[in-house]
Parts: structure tokens; C-alpha cells; sequence
């Protein structure tokens, strides 16, 4: 076991003489001219919780020393308030041992905290898997160190082998196609075991916070692509994980102390060794009475009426057994945690955070990060994975909002409810109450809950979700889903492999719905970066998505506008953008029959104007009489009133 504990916590190099007993310092350096001038150091070496801790180096002073349960941690609280960039000789000293010196970096930051320029409604993410989108031709099969997997890209639960070099290649593509930024799901360590035909390919199981997991690369490789997306006007959005950590982290292995995790008696090795005695109640897996899993239910966490033993299982129950559930309430954990987020943003300059599973962390702790991070990061954006699918539970989550009392200083916040509405009303007809796109007026129209609705995120489909084509190719739906979605008071997201007609379903599992993009592996029979590479359909949906994302890059009607909705009128759904004296107004036809916009009805932001321009066909129109559309047509028309 203390093999395995060292062959991990050697991941980072450290200079330090060959003798030392410090394994690892976590952050692996730091930063001069942040706000908050203390730092948390996390120390891992044999027995050294018992050393004291001295240091020469100007403008730095050590403000205390934290001794947890195992004695293989030390906590150093250090204060850098006065110092300069540099390289400082932290002194270690064991009442039995000798002395040892460790060399920290504290460097320059690349840019002050508030020049950091976070995501907007005037962006367009894109989200992609690293492991399913493209690989830069090296073999990741066999990286020295790891636990045992394998890539096999038949498997779909299985690594198959894509890279960040890979991405970086394909650069190009993201403004051709017209998005103006990149969500990679979880790009750091996950050093876990293959189990069968299953693995952790898809990021969520972090086993090193200060690493990308090798199979990506390395950090550098990550500092260099956020740097070359920077270069063609893309922004990148980091996904991260406080709620719980890899089953193979050190921390697991051994426990910096006995609140580190919630339900930590578990990770015992008697409790271990029965933890394929498994159960089930209400679809939870219950391993034994030493173990809680989540209830996977979120409403507890706001519902004011809610139980001690449902708010317990939610927020302190595990993922799933292989993910220990992080304790942020103990102060060091959340204080490891946000000084992590920050050394990203400086180490590599990201340009937003997408935190996941937001709701099952604990709620104050999470709001403290939040406040962190505004405070250092003013201009900066985070996105909270918010599970529910009623625009008054996702409302509560984003900052400064009336309707929780405890804010959660997070700014934006994602719109389940749209996503649910409206892969509703896709299969439906619209009628004259509730059904079709009634589903998403009813939603929207509850938009006086959110403090910004600017600051909501909206998608249709994303990896944890079926594709919104399903099994088929239905784009006259997914046109209509699309021509919403980019014009609606959101910040939109798309799902990589959309505008080819990339398509699938969860019934056998959620590999089916995270299949690789064509062309971006070795091997391939097509490559669908090409024009080449894509069929007839496939190219004229790129296409159209291309026309109408490059159309809304830049267009203060679309992310400035005043927003407009009119109740699904005879089928019809309307809703106008304006400023100024321009105009956009998309229309959907949400039945299978031909249908009429009867324009006298829209006369409020019709006005006087006469024509508008189609701008998926670019074609004139007159609005002066009642225009026809097509059975689940799609229109977005633009035009100016005098």
C-alpha cells in the first residue's frame, strides 16, 4: 500500500535533495499579487505532521501549521503578501530527523485578476469529450504508471484513446463552424482501473488535482491549446468536480484526516471487503450500513419543508462507490479546493469553469468559493450543473437571488427546464394550451424568477442526456431547437457532432450518445471535418448551423435585445429580439401541417416595416400580409422599423 501511495504522490516533480522525506507540495507553486495573500499548502511525506516549518524568504511569513489525523500530511497556512516572485527554501524540521529544505516557486501572474474575461451570452459553447473527439496521432496506449486500462474504441464504456493535441489540430474547425467557445468535460487525472468493459474515460473521477490526466497530455500541452484557441478568438471553459474525488486519489488511500470525506467509515478495509455485498432500494445501491449513496434528488437542498435524513442522503451521500464524497464543510478541503480552481485560471488561463453536480456539494461552501472567486475575478464566469427541471429551483442557485437565503455568489446557472420542455415538445403538436412549443412559453415566461436571465445557460442535449435526434435524423425539429436556442435570452451550448447529424440514445448505455467524431482518429472511413467527408444531409446542416452561429457572433439585437414572447398562436410560436430599431423575430411552426403567421398579430414589433430578410435562406420577405410556413418550418427574420 505505501508503494502505491508514493508511485502517486511522485506525479509531481518537486526539487528538493534526494534524501527528502516531502513527497508532494500542493499547489506545486504559487502566485504573488492575489487579493487573499494567504496560501494553503498541502504537504505529503512520511511522518511529516510532526515537523516544524521555517522559511528566510522576504515577504513571507508562515501564519500557522495545521497537524492532521494521518501523520503523513502537514497543512502549511503561509502569508505572501510582501513578497516578489521568486524561488524560496522552505525548511523542514523533525525533532528526530535532520533537516531538510524544499525549493517553492512563487511566480508572476500572467494578468491581473480582473483582465480575466469569463463566457457570455454573446458566446456559443461548444462541448466536447476529449477521450471521443480526436486524437494527434500518439499512441496513448500504454502510459508508464497508470493503473491498468485499455483503449479500444468498440467498447463504448472504454478509453478510446483522443488527446488535447488532438483538439488543438482541429481549431480550424470550431470558426468555421461558428462557436466562440469550448467546454472540454474534466481534462485532469483519472487514474482509476478499467473495470470490465468500463472505465473513467469520461473525466469525472479526478485522482490529481494539479495534473491532465497523461493520456491527454500534459499540462503544458493544456497551457498551449488554451493559448492557440485564444489566438483564434475561442474562448475555453474548464469542467471541475468539488463534490467528489477518484477512488484511486491518495487521499483515499490515506486519509488526511477523519472528516476529509463524508461516510468515510466506509473506505475501511473491513467495510471494503464486503463491498460487492450490494442491495437495492428505490434503484439506490446500498453496499452496507457503512456506506450512503446519493438519493440523487436535489430539492431537498431548497425545499423548506425538508427532512434531516432526505437533505443527508442528497448532499453527504457518494456519487456512486467509486467516487468518495468530499466533505467541504471541513474548511480545509474548501479551502483546497478554491485554491485550485484559481491556480488554473492562472496557470493556463481559462476563461470559465463549469462546476459539476453543483447541488450535491455543501451549499455554504460552495458560495464561499463562488465569493472567491468574484472577489479575485471580477469579470470571470462560472456555470453550476443545477439538475432540476423547474425554472424556480435553478432561479434560487444564481447570485444575488431573491428567492434563496443563502446566496450563492454563482452567476450563471443551467436551464434544465428548457432542455426538458423542449425534448417534450419536439414530438408533439402544438395546440392551444399546453402542449408542443406552449412547453416553452410556459417555461420561459417564469424568466422574472432569475435575478439575470443573461446569465442562464441553455442547451439542448449535452454527454448526460440522449441526443436530441434520438436514434433518427429528423433536422426539420432540430432546426427549429437550434434557430431557439441561438436566439432566445441565454448563453446557448452545443453538443459536439450536432451540425453533422451525430446522433444516439442511452438505452444500452451512455457511450452510445458519446460516440467519436468521425475523422478525428487514425483509421477512420470518413472525416467529417471535411466537406469531403460528410454525406449530402450532413453537409447542409453544417452548413445552415454555420450560417446562423457566424449570423449571431457579434449581434447586440441577440445579446443586448429586449426580449419579446407571444403565446403559440394556431400553432405558430414567436419570439422578437429588438434594439434599437432593428428587429429579429424567429418562427416556428410547431405542427406537421402548413400554417399561416398572421402578421396584424405581431404588429407591435412589426411596426411599419415592410420586408425582412430570412437570414437561414437569405431570402425577402413581405410582412406586410400573412406569410406561409412550411409543416415545422423555421424561419428567423430580420428586419428595421423606421
Amino acid at each position: 500500500m505505501k508503494k502505491i501511495i508514493a508511485a502517486l504522490l511522485l506525479g509531481t516533480t518537486l526539487t528538493m535533495s534526494a534524501a527528502s522525506k516531502i513527497d508532494r507540495i500542493e499547489p506545486t507553486n504559487w502566485f504573488v499579487g492575489m487579493k487573499n495573500p494567504q496560501v494553503q499548502l498541502m504537504v505529503y511525506g512520511k511522518d511529516v505532521r510532526s515537523a516544524n516549518v521555517s522559511t528566510d524568504y522576504p515577504g513571507v511569513r508562515i501564519d500557522s501549521l495545521v497537524r492532521l489525523d494521518s501523520p503523513n500530511y502537514l497543512l502549511i497556512y503561509m502569508n505572501v503578501k510582501d513578497a516578489k516572485a521568486g524561488v524560496m527554501n522552505l525548511k523542514f524540521q523533525t525533532a528526530k530527523g535532520k533537516a531538510q529544505t524544499v525549493k517553492y516557486s512563487l511566480n508572476e501572474r500572467m494578468q491581473k485578476g480582473e483582465d480575466h474575461k469569463g463566457f457570455s451570452n454573446a458566446d456559443v459553447l461548444y462541448m466536447l469529450m476529449p477521450d471521443r473527439f480526436a486524437n494527434s496521432g500518439k499512441d496513448n496506449s500504454k502510459i508508464k504508471g497508470m493503473n491498468p486500462y485499455s483503449i479500444n474504441r468498440n467498447e463504448p464504456s472504454l478509453r478510446h484513446g483522443g488527446d488535447l493535441e488532438g483538439i488543438r489540430q482541429h481549431l480550424d474547425y470550431f470558426n468555421q463552424l461558428g462557436v466562440t467557445a469550448l467546454w472540454f468535460t474534466p481534462v485532469l487525472e483519472n487514474n482509476s482501473p478499467d473495470h470490465g468493459k468500463q472505465s473513467t474515460y469520461h473525466g469525472y473521477a479526478t485522482t490529481d488535482y494539479y495534473k491532465v490526466d497523461p493520456r491527454f497530455g500534459t499540462n503544458e500541452d493544456y497551457r498551449r491549446l488554451v493559448a492557440d484557441a485564444h489566438k483564434k478568438g475561442l474562448k475555453v471553459v474548464m469542467d471541475m468536480i468539488f463534490n467528489h474525488c477518484g477512488f484511486e486519489h491518495p487521499w483515499v488511500m490515506d486519509m488526511p484526516s477523519a472528516d476529509w470525506f463524508n461516510y468515510p467509515e466506509w473506505l475501511s478495509p473491513e467495510n471494503q471487503a464486503n463491498n460487492k455485498k450490494t442491495k437495492t432500494i428505490d434503484g439506490a445501491a446500498q453496499v452496507n450500513d457503512k456506506y450512503l449513496q446519493t438519493s440523487y434528488k436535489l430539492t431537498p437542498v431548497l425545499d423548506p419543508y425538508a427532512s434531516q435524513v432526505d437533505m443527508k442522503e442528497t448532499v453527504d451521500g457518494w456519487f456512486v462507490p467509486s467516487m468518495p464524497d468530499l466533505n467541504q464543510r471541513n474548511s480545509h478541503v474548501i479551502t483546497y479546493l478554491i485554491q485550485n480552481s484559481e491556480w488554473w485560471i492562472e496557470t493556463v488561463g481559462i476563461d470559465g469553469i463549469r462546476m459539476d453536480t453543483y447541488p450535491y456539494a455543501d451549499r455554504k461552501a460552495m458560495a464561499k468559493w463562488m465569493e472567491v472567486l468574484n472577489e479575485e475575478y471580477p469579470n470571470f464566469n462560472t456555470v453550476g450543473e443545477t439538475w432540476v427541471t423547474e425554472p424556480a429551483y435553478t432561479a434560487a442557485w444564481q447570485k444575488d437571488s431573491k428567492l434563496s437565503d443563502i446566496n450563492s455568489n454563482l452567476k450563471t446557472v443551467m436551464d434544465f427546464s428548457f432542455f426538458d420542455r423542449l425534448n417534450l415538445a419536439k414530438n408533439e403538436e402544438t395546440d392551444g394550451w399546453w402542449n408542443g412549443f406552449n412547453r416553452i412559453y410556459n417555461s420561459l415566461c417564469y424568466d422574472y424568477l432569475y435575478n439575470d436571465p443573461s446569465h442562464v445557460m441553455a442547451f439542448i442535449e449535452n454527454h448526460d442526456t440522449d441526443r436530441f435526434l434520438g436514434e433518427g435524423q429528423d433536422t426539420l425539429k432540430l432546426k427549429q431547437a437550434l434557430a431557439l436556442l441561438l436566439t432566445i435570452n441565454r448563453i446557448p451550448q452545443l453538443y459536439y457532432g450536432t451540425e453533422v447529424l451525430m446522433n444516439g440514445s442511452k438505452k444500452v448505455t451512455d457511450g452510445n450518445v458519446r460516440r467519436d467524431f468521425p475523422g478525428g482518429f487514425a483509421g477512420d472511413k470518413r472525416n467529417a471535418f471535411t466537406k469531403e467527408g460528410l454525406t449530402k444531409e450532413e453537409n447542409a446542416m453544417f452548413n445552415w448551423t454555420s450560417r446562423l452561429l457566424h449570423w449571431r457572433n457579434g449581434n447586440d439585437v441577440i445579446t443586448k435585445g429586449k426580449q419579446t414572447q407571444f403565446i403559440p398562436y394556431d400553432g405558430i410560436y414567436v419570439i422578437a429580439r429588438t434594439l434599437g430599431n432593428k428587429v429579429v423575430m424567429t418562427v416556428l411552426n410547431g405542427t406537421s401541417h402548413e400554417k399561416k403567421l398572421h402578421v396584424e398579430r405581431y404588429a407591435e414589433v412589426i411596426n411599419e416595416a415592410q420586408t425582412a430578410t430570412n437570414i437561414l435562406t437569405n431570402r425577402k420577405i413581405d410582412i406586410t400580409k400573412d406569410v406561409t410556413l412550411s409543416p415545422r418550418g423555421t424561419m428567423i427574420l430580420e428586419f428595421e422599423n423606421k
